[in-house]
C-alpha cells in the first residue's frame, strides 16, 4: 500500500481556534483563501493520481489520504470486530470505491484484507471532479448508515451546507464577473446586448460551468439539516451549539455516548475553561455540571413568579439572563445572520445580473 509520508506537507490546511480540537478525527477541510473552517483545498500527493484509473489494482496501487480516511468518525472496537468477522466468513463483498488510485469508500474493509491476505473488489467512481465532490458523496454514503450516530450525522450535515453555501457564493461570484467582462467588451466593440434570461445567457452558462455544481439540496433552515440527518430540529440545534461551543473533552464524551446531546448543550454554555476543568472529573461530573446549569436557569424563573404574585405589583423587574446564556444567545445569532447575509448577497448578485 502506498501511504502519504506523515511528515511531507501534503495538504493546505488552516486550523481555526478550537476547530482542530473539536474535529480531532475529522480534520477541517479548507479551501485557500476562504473564510470556511470546514473546507480545504488538497495539494494532492505525488504517488495520488485521481486519473490513473487501473481496473484491477493491487493493494500497493491504492493510495491512502490519512484525511480522508479520518474524515468520518472510525468505528468502535465492537464494530470493526463485527466487520472483520463478516469478512472472514463471506469475503469482501462490496466494493471499495476509488477516484483514480485513491481510496475514498471502504478504508476499514481494505485494511481487514490487507491484514489477512484477502482478495477485494474495486469501483471507480467517475463523477469526482474535485476533492469537494468526494467530500459530498461521502458525507450522503455516511449520512444513511445506521451506524452513525445522531451527534456525527449532525456534524456532517453542517458540514454539507457550509461545503454548499461555499460553491453557491462562489457561483454567484462568477456569474457576476463574467457578465461585468461581458459588459465591457460590448462597450468596446459597440454591439448590442443580447435578449438572454437567467442561465440561459452563454455568459452565465459559461461561468457557471467553470465552478463547481452547486447541489439543489440548500439546507438553509435546521428543519432541512434534520431531514438530512434524519434527526429533529431540537437536535440539530443542540449539536451546532455544542459543534460551536463545545470542550474538546466535551465532544469527545458525546461521541463515546458518555453524554447526551442534551446535556453536552447545556455544559457547552460553561466557559470553555470550566468545561475541561469538569471534564476531567468524568462523564458523571459532566452530567452534574449539566444539571447545575438547568437548575440555576430555572432559579431565575421561579424568583420572578414570585415577585409578579407580591402584591400584585407592576413594573417589577425581571432576573436577567445569566453572562454565559447571553454570550450564548449572541453567538448563535450572529453565526446564523451572518450565514444568512452570505447566501442573500449571492442571490441578489445573481438577480440584479439577470434583470
Amino acid at each position: 500500500m502506498q501511504s502519504a509520508d506523515a511528515s511531507t506537507p501534503l495538504y493546505s490546511i488552516i486550523h481555526p481556534p478550537k476547530f482542530s480540537d473539536f474535529a480531532r478525527n475529522a480534520p477541517p477541510f479548507h479551501r485557500v483563501g476562504s473564510q470556511n473552517p470546514l473546507l480545504m483545498s488538497y495539494a494532492l500527493p505525488p504517488n495520488a493520481n485521481p486519473d490513473n484509473k487501473l481496473e484491477h489494482p493491487s493493494a500497493d496501487d491504492i493510495v491512502v489520504l490519512p484525511e480522508l480516511k479520518a474524515y468520518i468518525d472510525p468505528l468502535t472496537a465492537d464494530e470493526h470486530e463485527s466487520l472483520e468477522r463478516s469478512i472472514l466468513d463471506e469475503g469482501c463483498r462490496d466494493a471499495l470505491v476509488l477516484w483514480g488510485n485513491i481510496l475514498i469508500d471502504g478504508h476499514n474493509r481494505f485494511g481487514i484484507c490487507q491484514a489477512h491476505g484477502l482478495p477485494f473488489k474495486t469501483v471507480q467512481n467517475t463523477r469526482f471532479q474535485n476533492m469537494e465532490d468526494v467530500h459530498l458523496w461521502m458525507i450522503d454514503q455516511h449520512l444513511g448508515r445506521r451506524s452513525v450516530s445522531e451527534f456525527q450525522r449532525g456534524v456532517l450535515a453542517l458540514r454539507k451546507r457550509e461545503i454548499i453555501a461555499e460553491r453557491r457564493a462562489a457561483a454567484a461570484a462568477a456569474v457576476v464577473a463574467a457578465k461585468a467582462e461581458a459588459k465591457e467588451q460590448q462597450k468596446v466593440s459597440g454591439a448590442e446586448e443580447a435578449p438572454w434570461e437567467g442561465d440561459t445567457d452563454p455568459v452565465v452558462a459559461k461561468a457557471l460551468a467553470s465552478v463547481p455544481k452547486v447541489p439543489d439540496q440548500s439546507l438553509d433552515t435546521r428543519e432541512a439539516l434534520a431531514r438530512a440527518a434524519r434527526l429533529t430540529a431540537s437536535q440539530v440545534k443542540m449539536i451546532e451549539t455544542i459543534h460551536q461551543n463545545a470542550a474538546p473533552e466535551v465532544v469527545a464524551a458525546v461521541k463515546s455516548g458518555e453524554l447526551s446531546l442534551n446535556a453536552a448543550a447545556v455544559v457547552s454554555t460553561l466557559p470553555l475553561d470550566e468545561q475541561s476543568t469538569v471534564a476531567q472529573g468524568g462523564a458523571q461530573e459532566l452530567k452534574q455540571a449539566a444539571k447545575r446549569v438547568r437548575d440555576a436557569k430555572k432559579k431565575p424563573k421561579a424568583e420572578s413568579a414570585d415577585m409578579a404574585g407580591n402584591d400584585g405589583k407592576a413594573g417589577e423587574s425581571q432576573p436577567a439572563l445569566s453572562t454565559e446564556a447571553l454570550q450564548q444567545r449572541v453567538a448563535e445569532l450572529e453565526s446564523e445572520n451572518e450565514r444568512l447575509r452570505q447566501q442573500v448577497k449571492a442571490l441578489q448578485d445573481l438577480l440584479a445580473e439577470q434583470a
